[in-house]
């Protein structure tokens, strides 16, 4: 039987983010949005909960909103999507408790990669 000495160990709430953000599933730019429209949500809930602030919940919607938008366009700019995700990815990359939100924006990097 295995046992794990935890003394001295500080363990946080860490934030799941993306319950009902299914990138995988995304054929086309139209699906892409919808997941994007979703995660800005996410963003929204995570400053709720207290685990990012307003202004880096802020910031970050705002880079998706922008990919979001570029996606829209009649002949998108793959490295201006690209450029804004990642941007949002850098907001919240270094809180530890927003580790699933740095995740699921990976996931919809990834699908830019493999749409554009």
């Amino acid at each position: 039987m295995a046992t794990f000495d935890m003394r001295g160990q500080n363990v946080t709430n860490q934030y799941n983010a993306g319950r009902d953000i299914n990138f995988g599933a995304v054929q086309s730019s139209t699906d892409l949005i919808a997941e994007l429209e979703k995660l800005k949500g996410e963003f929204t809930r995570a400053k709720e909960n207290g685990v990012i602030n307003e202004g880096t919940a802020a910031d970050a919607e705002y880079q998706v909103t922008k990919a979001v938008q570029q996606i829209k366009q009649p002949e998108p700019d793959k490295k201006s999507i690209l450029n804004h995700l990642n941007t949002a990815k850098e907001f919240i990359e270094g809180m530890a408790a927003a580790s699933g939100l740095v995740t699921t924006l990976v996931s919809a990097i990834e699908v830019v990669h493999k749409l554009f």
